[in-house]
Formats: structure tokens, sequence, C-alpha cells
């Protein structure tokens, strides 16, 4: 499916059935499940559901029982590779239907080929009806068991692939006397003879053995049996471990052979060269596919793989993305295709989704194996830096930075990769728009920083920190902070350093923002903050940075959060401190006076007998908040995003101190003014009645009240336009957020 287009409405349905299958089902006796009697799938999709169950990991004895019944969910071609279930399991839920295919590949040990083969072939209409069998990496045998010939009896079958398996002489013997079998793939096995596949030779139209590791035929039996199977069309001898037999030159060398050729694979041949690819290609005019990746062929305009000959090779664009089109499961070619891409994309000036998803493939594929994820990550960044970034799909994007993430976990200790992966993470496109798992890519982030010193990197892992943790759930905040205590010291750490050095650089704003939002609504956070000594490191930044207002504003916010800890007051009852805060009340910034009259609203509002510092001077405090509010201009813009407006419910309800009433009403109005969603989410938490409740009350100070009808008529407003439910039928929000920019 494109990924510029929503997923489909089928495959969002699958996802959720199969992530919530026991809703939909009951528990048999075995623990295996059965859906209700009810249920009853088009044939279609019991195929995808099938699928989609084996993709997420979640095909196993217990679920796959449901495909017991061939009345609720009849099975054609079943795909359950990658499934971990037993031989029974298999036998009891797969044999019964009337299968066409079946690709089983890279499915548990436990599951052999024997197992599978036999449990068809005990099915009359399978060992007639199955045409398409994949077994790519799986055991042959049981070690208990001894080997047997069991394909013979799949009398129906005209396609077998068993790919890095253990299969011998006498399985491609037993394979070759299948009255209907046309293709065959014995790559990667231990097969070491092919005369067998003379059995074979006015039926085999494909025949793929990339790699035969163990083949023991010169090069004149090789071509002997090949040049005798006449129907032949589509033939793949490539080598991606480099031997060097010649058996591609004297094969492109040998007149007349296989003249119903249509595709010849040679890639990672030695003495290939384009003169007798041309002259092959030329006496053979059907001829659609040649695969020359990792040879000295392919550079010729004739060989360029631009027209209806496709090429996969080196030599340009279109010939390194068939490469990773057509190899994306043999890893050495896709390591190859991508080596050889990253040099192309250095210098590629538009957005190019379609090879972007080609290097997802690779990733995907081959998730251990470092070089691929190397080369693919290194691409990843060329292919979204800046702003190409712009013009990628969400949903590729999505699944490009979950693949990003998974390379970072396999490989933590691999600096070059982290390196990469941190660069293409570090896209505004990416971490503000598209979906993955945040929470996630956090702690990965977070735990890179705690074991790298590397400045520039380290810049790049703060900014990227200080935006996620904005965008996490307040229970997640507090996770990272119980899991990675360790990071909140290696950031006050960045923070105390470049104090030292009176250093103001992106370092230093990143890692501020970083910690503003790890303390959003997070206590224990909040705590640690303070048993660390933060209070007096953001006192000396403050000192440090007296004109800074980017750098005031931060660290206010941060305070703001501290401050919002009723607990944590007695901590915050410090006259140095209260002196600087009340300094930057009146500064010129709307935006630093701002939060410091926030701080100051907060300690306050619990009343005079929580108050440990002079009464006199909370007095004063109170008189300077009220006078600063009302002298505010109005901001051009959002100073602030906040995810809940409960904080400031409690700060209205404070009659005897109107100026904290003040701050909370002048907060609400300014974001609800600039940004239409704030007056929806003070509808839905109630919002209405709290402020109807402070116009109402005779204490109320006259510009409070002021501000509550400036906001109440926005509120009516807005309604009114909105055509919104009453607000007790409105979805309560919770949480806050606080810009990190």
């Amino acid at each position: 499916m494109d990924e510029a287009s929503p997923a489909s409405l089928t495959d969002l349905c699958l996802s959720l059935v199969s992530s919530k299958l026991e809703l939909f089902c009951v528990k048999q006796a075995d623990g295996s499940l059965c859906l209700r009697e009810s249920l009853v799938f088009p044939q279609e999709l019991a195929d995808q559901l099938l699928c989609k169950m084996a993709t997420e990991g979640l095909l196993n004895d217990g679920t796959v029982g449901i495909f017991r019944s061939c009345h609720q969910l009849r099975l054609r071609r079943a795909c359950m590779r990658t499934a971990r279930i037993s031989a029974e399991a298999f036998h009891r839920a797969l044999c019964p239907h009337r299968l066409l295919e079946l690709d089983a590949s890279r499915v548990n040990a436990d599951l052999t080929i024997s197992d599978i083969v036999h449990s068809l072939a005990s099915s009359k209409e399978l060992r007639e009806s199955l045409q398409r069998l994949v077994l790519n990496g799986l055991t042959m045998t049981s070690l208990e068991e001894p080997s047997r010939r069991c394909f013979g009896a799949l009398q129906g079958l005209r396609s077998l692939s068993v790919a890095h398996v253990d299969f011998y002489d006498s399985g491609l013997a037993d394979v070759c006397t299948l009255p209907r079998l046309e293709s065959l793939d014995i790559s990667s096995t231990s097969v070491t003879n092919l005369t067998p596949l003379l059995g074979l030779r006015t039926r085999l139209r494909y025949l793929t053995m990339h790699q035969l590791k163990r083949l023991e035929m010169t090069t004149a039996q090789l071509l002997a049996v090949l040049s005798q199977l006449e129907g032949l069309q589509h033939l793949d001898i490539s080598d991606d471990k480099q031997f060097t037999s010649d058996v591609a030159r004297q094969l492109l060398e040998k007149p007349g052979i296989l003249p119903s050729l249509v595709s010849l694979d040679v890639s990672g041949r030695k003495q290939v060269t384009d003169t007798a690819i041309r002259s092959f290609v030329e006496d053979r005019p059907g001829m659609t596919f040649v695969g020359l990746l990792a040879t000295d062929a392919g550079f010729s305009d004739f060989l360029s793989g631009e027209g209806t000959l496709k090429v996969t090779g080196e030599a340009n664009e279109t010939q390194i993305c068939e490469a990773l089109r057509r190899y994306s499961e043999r890893e050495g070619f896709v390591r190859e295709a991508l080596f050889h891409l990253f040099s192309l994309t250095h210098v590629m000036e538009k957005p190019r989704p379609d090879i972007l998803k080609l290097v997802a493939l690779g990733m995907k594929n081959h998730p251990s194996t470092l070089n691929v994820q190397l080369a693919a990550s290194a691409c990843v960044f060329n292919l979204t830096k800046q702003d190409l970034a712009l013009g990628m799909p969400v949903r590729l994007l999505s699944t490009i930075t979950q693949l990003l993430l998974e390379a970072m976990k396999t490989f933590p200790n691999h600096q070059q990769l982290q390196k990469n992966c941190l660069l293409s993470l570090c896209s505004d496109r990416i971490l503000q728009e598209v979906p993955f798992n945040r929470f996630e890519a956090a702690k990965l982030v977070m735990q890179w920083l705690c074991n790298h010193e590397d400045q520039n990197m380290q810049r790049m892992a703060v900014a990227i920190i200080s935006i996620l943790a904005a965008k996490l759930s307040t229970e997640q905040t507090a996770q990272l902070g119980a899991e990675l205590f360790i990071v909140k010291q290696q950031l006050l750490h960045i923070v105390r350093q470049k104090t030292s050095q009176t250093m103001v650089d992106a370092t230093l704003k990143f890692t501020l923002s970083a910690l503003w939002n790890l303390t959003d609504e997070s206590p224990t956070t909040c705590r640690h903050f303070i048993e660390n000594q933060g209070l007096e490191l953001f006192i000396k930044v403050l000192e440090s940075f007296p004109s800074e207002s980017s750098i005031q504003q931060k660290v206010l916010g941060l305070l703001n959060n501290i401050a919002e800890v009723g607990e944590l007051h007695s901590e915050l009852m410090d006259q140095r401190f209260l002196n600087h805060i009340s300094t930057l009340l009146h500064s010129p910034e709307v935006e630093v006076s701002y939060f410091a009259a926030g701080i100051l609203a907060h300690l306050t509002s619990r009343g005079e007998g929580l108050w440990t510092l002079d009464l006199p001077l909370r007095s004063t405090l109170l008189e300077q908040l009220h006078a600063a509010i009302i002298k505010w201009p109005p901001p051009d813009c959002e100073m602030v995003a906040y995810r809940s407006f409960n904080p400031f419910f409690p700060l209205l309800e404070c009659f005897h101190t109107p100026g904290v009433q003040l701050w909370a009403a002048w907060a609400m109005q300014h974001v609800c003014s600039k940004n239409g969603r704030y007056c929806s989410m003070l509808l839905a938490e109630g919002g209405l009645q709290q402020l109807e409740s402070v116009r109402s009350d005779p204490n109320t100070h006259k510009d409070v009240r002021t501000l509550a009808d400036n906001i109440l008529d926005s509120l009516q407003r807005h309604q009114a336009r909105m055509g919104q439910l009453p607000p007790q039928h409105c979805h309560t929000l919770t949480h806050k957020e606080r810009d990190a920019q």
C-alpha cells in the first residue's frame, strides 16, 4: 500500500482483531482459542488474518486454534512466517483446509520440514490441492527422527522453496520426482550434485540456486545439466560470497545454451563482462532481467536498467534500487546495495519515499546484521535530513523511526550506528508529527547520553529528549525518572558545566528544556532535582546569565514545576531564591515575568500558616504579583502549551489572595485567546463552572472578575461556533504540556 495514504480499514480491523483476539473467542479445554459461532470470515480475510497474526508475532499454539474451523475461517493462501507453533497445533489448524499455498519460512525449530510435509501429506485433498510450498530457513528433521524422503506425496506441487535448509542430494532426488514441479529454490542448501534435476528437464521453468556452497560438480558438469533443462526460463546462479568459480563466464559464452531464458542472475560472480552479457541477451530477445550486482559488469548504456531489460547492479540508482527490491532477503546483497546507495543519497535534493521504503525493507529483514543496519541508518539520515523529511509520508517515517529505535536497542555499544540513528531522529518533522514509541525512544536516547561524552552528539541527544519528554504522559515521565535517575544527574552535570564556563549554547538550552519537561507534573522527579542540589544550581544559572531571557524562561519554567509540588514548598522558602524571583517578576520580557509570577502564585496560595518566612515579605510579594500582572501586554504568540487546566483550578479558589487568582485567570485567557483547542479543553474539564463561581462570588477582585468575564465570553463564542455539546458530555483530558522550544 502507498505509505502516503492512511492505513486501510481492513488492515486496521485485522490489527485490532489480532491484538484483541480473546475478546472474540472462547478458550477450549486444551488452552486453544475458538471463534464464537456467529463469526464467519470471507475467505480472503481469513488468509490476511493468519498473515497478520504471524507478522505481529501473535500466532502460537493457543491463537492458531481459531483456524481449526474451516467453516468460520477458510484458508487458501496461508502465510505463517516466523510463527511459534508445535507440530500438533499445525496439523490440527492448517491441514483441514484445502490450501493452494503455504509459506512457513523461519517458523520455530521445533516444527520441522518433516513434520509439515507429513502433516500435509496426511490429507488426500492437500496432496492434490497444494501448489506452492515455501519452507525457507527450517530444520529438515528433528535429531531423534531419521531423515526420510517426504516430498513425493505432494503430487500437486508446482513450486517449492527450501532455501537455507539442511537439504541434501537425497532430498533433491525426492523432489525431482514430483510430476508437476515447475519452480525450485535450493539456495544455500547442502546439495552437492544437480544431476537429479534432469528428471524435471521438460517441466522446470524457475531454478534458483543462490550460493550453493557445497556443490561438488565441475563447471563442465554443471553446464551439462543446465543445458538439458530445455524449458528453463529463469535461472539464478548468484553468489554473494564471491566464490572464484568461472561458471558465469562459461555459461555466458556457451553457444545456444538455455534458449528460452528470460531471466538470468549472476550477481556476485567473477569474470562477468558487459560484452558477454550483451551478446547473451541479444541472442535471447525475450530477456527481461539480468542480475549483475557485485560483478564488474553493468556499466554500459545497454545495461542501464532503464528500459524493458531490468538490471540489478551498482552503476546507477535504477540498478541499485532494483537490487534492493529483488534481494531484500539476501543479507550480503542488501549490504552491498546499501553501500552503493549511500554514495548517491549525499546529493539527493528531492524527497525520495520510494528509495526510503526500500531501505526500510532491508532494515526490517535483517535486524541483527550490523553492516546492514549501519549502512541503512546512514542512508536514512541522508534521505530525511533537513527539508527532505517534509516530503516523506508520515506512515513511512513512522516505520523507519521504529526501525531506527530497534537498531539502537540491538547495537547499544556501536558508536557510529548510534550516531546515525540520533542524527535521523533529530528532525522536527519526526519528533513533532510522526507516530512512534516516544517513551522507548526517550529511554534509548537517555541511555546513550549516560554512556557518551561526544559534545556534538550530546547536543543532539538533549535536543531529542527535550522534545520527547514534552510529549510523554505523566506516568511515562515518572517511570523515566524512576528508571533513569542517573540521566537527570547527567543533565544537571551538563548545566553545571556550561554554567561554570558561562557558556550559552544550544546544548545548555536544550538541556534546560529537557529538565523542564521531565519535571512536569512529576513530583518524584522534582524531589530528585531538589535532592541533587538542583535549586542551588539553578540560582547560580540565574546569577550567571542575568540578561539571557531565554535561559531565564526555561529555568523559571522548571521551578514552576517544583512550586506546584506542595511538599517541596519548604525547599523554596529561601530568601536568596525569592529575591531573584522578585527581581525577575519585573522583567520587561513577559515570558520571564509570567513564570516568575507563577512561582510566587503557587508559593503564596497555601496561606499564611505554611509561609515560613516573614509575613510582611509575603504581603509585599502578593502586591508586586498583582501589580505586575495587570501591566502585562498580550503576547504576540502562544508562550506555553498545556495539556490540562487542572493545576489552575485550586489557584482560582484563593479568594483571600487575588494576585494568585489573577495569575491563573490570566494564564487561561492567554492560551484560550491563542488557540481554540484550549476552549474545548477548559469546557471538558469543568472550567465553565469554576469561572462562573469566580465571577459570581462577592469576594472576587474586580481585576479577576474582568478576566473571568473575558474567558467566559470566549467560551460562549467557541460553543456557538463549534456547536459543542454541554461540557458534561465531553471527555476529560488530563496532564499539562509545556513547550520545549
